[in-house]
């Protein structure tokens, strides 16, 4: 088994290399594995019925959530642990403390060591294409197989906004940081979350897959760089990643990146206009009657590939 990803050689528009043509490596696509196609694989192996499977996976997942709404990192079997944090402005009075200082609520996912290590440890194929589309090489990636930690991504950022370092590294501990609530563990839920399958995306095209009611469509939203991010629907309600939106709704984004740098949004590898207001950017899409990839960039840099045209 490997992990698949291709380098294309594409112009660069922007940076220190603009004007000249760059190989940038971007994951292959990967489809979804629907929740049932999970839930009957698990029951092949597990020599239970797939109804008695069905049931196992709901409690679970209602478990997870009751516990994980409460505060606790709740376990996941064989997977790591998942918890709620947010992200918030710091303020330097106590005065100024309120809950409109939190700009998004985040899912947090902790894989295990067994998990980290398989992953460590799996190829990585590179098939390199140049401009016109041609095959031209392929390499088995020697690469030392660093995983990032969750615990620690994003830093500090723009307008004193807490990043994930500062959201309570030591799950046993009660809430540091932005992040409030008991950081208890939760006890063993007895299966795995909801989430099935790889969200991997394609940044060129169509990752992520229909899902939900009729006319909804899985939004896989991917972020780069230190700024600020966040993405609503009309109604001003957050849309995180592999979210289900209704087609034809708008996607709204705002942007404040890391100061000095020009954000860039893409939809399905093509650029979107983002305006600039007091240092915030902006910009919206209509949500194509497909699935959706929504790459931002805050942080510019020439080996991010959402930088791309």
């Amino acid at each position: 088994m490997a992990l698949k990803v291709k380098a294309k050689e594409q112009y660069q528009n922007i940076g220190k290399y603009a004007g000249k043509y760059r190989y940038v490596m971007m994951p292959e696509l990967y489809t979804a594995l629907t929740q049932d196609k999970v839930i009957k694989e698990a029951a092949l192996r597990s020599g239970v019925s797939k109804g008695v499977m069905q049931a196992c996976w709901d409690a679970a997942g209602e478990v997870i959530k009751a516990w994980a709404t409460e505060g606790h990192s709740v376990a996941l079997p064989g997977l790591g642990t998942m918890r709620f944090g947010l992200r918030a402005k710091s303020v330097a009075s106590v005065n100024d403390v309120r809950a409109s200082l939190i700009t998004s609520r985040r899912i947090i996912f902790t894989p295990d060591v067994d998990l980290k290590d398989e992953l460590k440890n799996t190829a990585v194929q590179i098939t390199c294409y140049d401009r016109d589309g041609k095959e031209v090489k392929r390499v088995t990636s020697t690469d030392d197989g660093t995983v990032e930690d969750p615990e620690n991504e994003g830093g500090n950022t723009q307008n004193g906004e807490n990043g994930g370092s500062q959201e309570g590294g030591n799950t046993n501990q009660g809430g540091s940081g932005s992040e409030g609530g008991s950081q208890n563990q939760g006890g063993n839920s007895g299966s795995q979350s909801g989430n099935s399958g790889s969200q991997s995306g394609n940044t060129g095209g169509n990752s992520g897959s229909e899902s939900g009611t009729e006319g909804d469509y899985r939004l896989v939203i991917y972020k780069y760089g230190n700024g600020t991010s966040t993405v609503t629907d009309d109604s001003e309600q957050e849309i995180n990643s592999n979210d289900n939106v209704h087609s034809g709704s708008n996607v709204n984004i705002s942007v404040v990146p890391v100061e000095g740098k020009e954000p860039i949004a893409k939809v399905n590898g093509n650029r979107i206009t983002l305006t600039e207001n007091d240092g915030t950017y902006t910009g919206s899409f209509q949500m194509p009657t497909k699935g959706t990839v929504l790459e931002i960039n805050s942080e510019p840099d020439e080996w991010d590939y959402a930088d791309q045209n």
